[in-house]
C-alpha cells in the first residue's frame, strides 16, 4: 500500500528521492508527485534533446485474469484487443453508455487469461469498479494501484540508458518484455506520452528505488535529468496528445476527440458502442483540433474561441507555451465546420489573440529546435 505524504495525498515509493532532488511537489489525482526539479522548460528540452526520467506512479494499475479475461476486456473497452499477440500493448478507452470517456488507458496483453491495465490516477478506481461489476464467473479484476510504481524513460538516448542497465531495448512500439531487477519482475514497454522514443517501466514498489537509482546512474553519460509532470504536460501538448479531464471526458466522446482509430468499429459491441456508432454515422457537431498562436497569445483551458466575425465556435481544452516551437499551442473543441488553416481568435484575458487551426503534432519528435 502506498504511504500518505505530509499533504494527505498518496505518495510514490520514490517520494523521498524526489525531495532529496529538490523537487517541487504538487497534487495529481490524489497523489503527491513532482511538478518540476530544476524547471519545466529545462526538463522539457532535455527530453527532446537527450533523455529524461519521469516518475508517473500515480497512474493506475490493474490486472484482469482468468479464463476468457482478454475476451472480456475486449467486450468492454473500445479498441480491438483481439488484434494483439501476447507481449503487445494497445491504447484504448473505457466509455459510458452515452459514448463519453470514463478514461483512456493502455492495455498490456500478457495472455488470453491475463491483461494488465494502466488507467489514469483519478479514474483508476472507476475503471476497476466497472470491470469488476460485470465480470463473468471465473474472471477476477484486481486493483494494484498501490503495489506498483511506473517510471517513464523518454528521449532519443532512452535505448542507450536502458541498455546500460542491462535491459532489452529496440523492441517494437507498443510491445513489452519482462526483466528481473533487484529480484523483482519489471515490465519494459515501448510506450510514452512525449512523442519521443521511450519506454515505460512497471515496477513493484519494493524495487522502485533500486530501478530509479540505476536509471539515473546509467543515464548520466547521456545527460539524463529527472523530469516532472509539468514537462510531461508541455511535451504531450506539443504532440497533440489528449488528456482525460480536459480533451476527453464523460461528455467528450472519442468521435469528437478524433480518436476513432482507437475504436474497434468492426467488433460486435463494447461499452458505448451504440451511441458512438450513431454519432459517427450522423457526424459530430464538434471536433478536437489543434491551434497555434499567430502572435504572442498563450492558450489555456476553458478560454473561448471565436471566428473572424466574433462568433463563439468553441473553447480551448489544453494549452501551453511550446518550448520547442517558441509559441503558444493547444487543443480546442471547435464547431465541426472549422478546418485546418482557419484563423480563429482566443479570448486571452480579454484580448482577442489570433491563432491558426493546425493539425497536430506541432513539433517533429527527435528534432529539437
Amino acid at each position: 500500500m502506498a504511504d500518505q505524504s505530509d499533504a494527505g495525498l498518496f505518495a510514490s515509493p520514490l517520494h523521498e528521492r524526489h525531495l532529496d532532488l529538490g523537487a517541487k511537489m504538487a497534487g495529481f489525482g490524489g497523489w503527491s508527485m513532482p511538478l518540476e526539479y530544476t524547471g519545466s522548460v529545462k526538463e522539457h528540452n532535455a527530453v527532446r534533446r537527450g533523455v529524461g526520467a519521469f516518475d508517473v506512479s500515480h497512474l493506475g494499475k490493474a490486472v484482469v485474469r482468468g479464463a476468457g479475461a482478454a475476451a472480456y476486456v475486449n467486450a468492454c473497452l473500445t479498441n480491438d484487443l483481439a488484434r494483439l499477440a501476447p507481449g503487445q500493448a494497445q491504447y484504448t478507452l473505457c466509455c459510458n453508455p452515452a459514448g463519453g470517456v470514463v478514461d483512456d488507458l493502455i492495455a498490456y496483453l500478457r495472455s488470453a487469461e491475463e491483461v494488465l491495465l494502466i488507467p489514469n490516477a483519478a479514474n483508476a478506481s472507476s475503471v476497476v469498479r466497472l470491470l469488476a461489476e460485470s465480470a463473468p464467473d471465473g474472471v477476477q479484476v484486481d486493483d494494484l494501484h498501490h503495489e506498483y510504481a511506473v517510471l517513464a524513460v523518454q528521449g532519443r538516448a532512452s535505448d542507450e540508458t536502458l541498455d546500460a542497465m542491462g535491459y532489452p531495448v529496440g523492441h517494437d512500439y507498443m510491445s513489452f518484455v519482462e526483466v528481473e531487477h533487484a529480484g523483482a519482475a519489471v515490465v519494459v514497454c515501448r510506450t510514452g506520452y512525449t512523442g519521443e522514443r521511450g519506454y515505460e517501466l512497471v515496477v513493484p514498489n519494493a524495487a522502485a528505488t533500486a530501478v530509479w537509482d540505476s536509471l539515473l546512474t546509467a543515464g548520466a553519460a547521456h545527460g539524463i535529468v529527472p523530469a516532472g509532470l509539468g514537462a510531461r504536460d508541455t511535451l504531450r501538448t506539443e504532440m497533440g496528445y489528449a488528456l482525460h479531464g480536459q480533451d476527453l471526458s464523460s461528455t467528450i466522446t472519442p468521435v469528437q476527440a478524433r480518436l476513432g482509430w482507437a475504436v474497434g468499429w468492426k467488433k460486435d459491441s463494447f461499452w458505448g458502442s451504440d451511441a458512438l456508432r450513431a454519432e459517427k454515422e450522423a457526424g459530430p457537431s464538434r471536433l478536437l483540433r489543434g491551434i497555434v498562436s499567430a502572435g504572442r497569445g498563450i492558450p489555456r483551458p476553458r478560454m473561448a474561441v471565436s471566428d473572424a466575425a466574433g462568433v463563439r465556435i468553441g473553447e480551448v481544452t489544453s494549452g501551453t507555451f511550446s518550448p520547442t516551437r517558441g509559441a503558444g499551442v493547444g487543443l480546442a473543441l471547435l464547431d465541426a465546420a472549422a478546418s485546418d488553416g482557419d484563423q480563429v481568435f482566443v479570448d486571452v484575458r480579454g484580448r482577442r489573440e489570433p491563432f491558426t487551426v493546425t493539425k497536430p503534432p506541432f513539433v517533429t519528435p527527435g528534432v529539437p529546435a
